[in-house]
């Protein structure tokens, strides 16, 4: 199987699709300085008590506040609020967490008015991104993570992945972080640790150390709420997380994330940088991947598979619920059974793939096609767990109950993943009236024109609808070539897939968009 991570680099957003054999089964949108992000640590401060609840608001610098609940405040929660006191009585003093007294653990059963006050400032870190109307989910249990280990301060343990079957290396790696790791700091050894060297761990454990002290730094500098640690670029993180020696390409269209990405390459990976490649072309990325003709085809409500089957998706406020069809493939079959257990395992595949793609969390409630015989249910769920495994999230998997149904629940840390593939009327673009089609290459030109004359613009790009664009283009003495030598060489027409029919966009020389938009434009 080949792998591979495309970047899409917007100035309000960053897309970012894991391909695997030119199939698309990741897709990450995240909002460009968008206020909260996974991973984020804050000095903050608590807001409201919530005794019914067990739990508090807390100020982190927004205009939601976040949630904490007592079970998120960690074990050594006291333990962090002395240091941080510390710390806030005596700026000038440099703390060091390696002499650090270690309390007490929290006790599991207490109550928040025992440990919180209102106005008390906090060390927190977002959990989980605002779902619905739902703000940030904290935790006050910081954790540094890296490709092989994620520190967790004020604790003193070594963990080491389940995934790691190995008994022998287990304990080598338990033995090799003991005898490394900085005092007062708890070490969990990840699966992708597995074989590596001393000087790797060593290397990337000082990495995530020095992160810790440098949020200590802005804590003594500053006052809450704000943020002392953010997670790194989205691209780098993501890449963190599912890097593998699969992946051939990582193709970028921007310079300083195409930096940053083949320096972390460079640092987990040494002499496999060289995968990363700035994309350069004059398509839009995703175009030139197929990427985005397959967005437009997944996610829709409805979703085809194979051989006329189907699958509904619906989101509701409590779950997720999938339907399965077989649609005309019951034609020409050698049985009902048949096509029904044939129809399900491919289903199966499909759904492992939309959950990963749409990132869909919580409960999943799947209607499989009914089969009569319990050797083909188990079958069925055989299937669809193996299909699941490489799905990075937490998840559990339900056998098919008695009315056929299977229950999913799948971790849910960001919102769901929903993508709208409607586009507007190619003809009046939503205002119910429109100017002759046939004149739109008048309009086009006419842009164009004022573009050169009144704006004096010398290098921009025409960004238009694919089969306009073949329509310009098409001839010996096509229309974009006379538009060329009528006003300017510096014109460059290139067909967008994300364009409606009659829509078209006008960027400068540094790729921003020129508005040229006037009262009565049907766009």
């Amino acid at each position: 199987m080949v792998s591979e991570l495309v970047v899409d680099v917007q100035p309000k957003e960053v897309s970012i699709a894991v391909l695997e054999d030119k199939n698309l089964v990741e897709l990450q949108k995240e909002v460009r300085d968008d206020s909260y992000s996974v991973g984020n640590i804050y000095l903050a401060k608590v807001k409201k008590l919530m005794p019914g609840l067990n739990a508090a608001f807390i100020d982190v610098g927004y205009k939601k506040d976040a949630f904490l609940h007592y079970l998120d405040l960690g074990p050594n929660f006291n333990s962090q609020q002395k240091f941080l006191r510390l710390i806030l009585n005596d700026p000038k003093k440099k703390q060091e967490i390696g002499k650090a007294q270690i309390l007490p653990e929290i006790n599991k059963d207490g109550a928040i008015s025992e440990v919180l006050k209102i106005g008390q400032e906090i060390l927190v870190q977002i959990a989980k991104e605002p779902i619905s109307t739902k703000g940030p989910r904290l935790t006050a249990e910081l954790s540094f993570a890296g490709r092989y280990l994620v520190v967790i301060p004020f604790s003193d343990k070594v963990s080491v992945s389940s995934k790691i079957k190995s008994g022998e290396e287990r304990a080598r790696l338990k033995q090799l972080i003991q005898s490394i790791k900085p005092k007062n700091f708890s070490v969990i050894v990840r699966t992708s640790a597995e074989g590596k060297r001393v000087a790797e761990l060593d290397h990337e454990l000082k990495v995530l150390v020095q992160r810790w002290e440098c949020c200590i730094s802005k804590i003594a500098t500053n006052k809450a709420p704000l943020v002392i640690h953010e997670e790194t670029e989205r691209a780098v993180s993501l890449l963190r997380d599912i890097y593998n020696p699969s992946f051939q390409h990582i193709y970028i269209n921007d310079k300083s994330i195409y930096k940053s990405v083949r320096e972390y390459v460079r640092l987990i990976a040494p002499g496999q940088d060289n995968i990363v490649e700035l994309y350069e072309g004059s398509l839009p990325i995703f175009d030139n991947f197929a990427i985005t003709k397959q967005i437009k085809s997944l996610f829709r409500k409805t979703v085809t598979y194979k051989n006329g089957a189907y699958l509904i998706i619906e989101q509701t406020e409590a779950m997720h619920v999938i339907d399965v069809n077989s649609g005309n493939r019951s034609k020409g079959s050698n049985g009902q059974e048949q096509t029904a257990i044939d129809v399900n395992l491919a289903a199966a595949d499909e759904i492992a793939r939309q959950l990963r793609l749409r990132d869909m969390g919580g409960i999943i409630v799947i209607d499989f096609i009914d089969m009569a015989e319990s050797a083909h249910r188990q079958q069925l769920y055989n299937h669809i767990t193996k299909a699941m495994e490489n799905d990075r999230a937490k998840h559990n998997i339900l056998p098919l109950s008695k009315f056929g149904l299977m229950q999913i629940t799948r971790q849910r840390v960001r919102p769901a993943m929903n993508v709208d593939t409607s586009e507007v009327c190619p003809t009046c673009f939503g205002t119910g009236v429109s100017k002759p089609s046939i004149l739109f290459t008048d309009i086009l030109e006419n842009k164009i024109q004022k573009l050169i004359q009144k704006l004096r613009m010398k290098k921009f790009t025409l960004h238009i609808h694919p089969y306009v664009a073949a329509y310009v283009n098409k001839g010996l003495y096509p229309l974009s070539l006379q538009w060329k030598l009528k006003y300017s060489r510096g014109l460059k027409i290139i067909p967008n897939q994300n364009l409606g029919f009659l829509e078209y966009k006008f960027f400068d020389k540094n790729n921003e968009e020129i508005d040229m938009k006037e009262d009565g434009d049907n766009k």
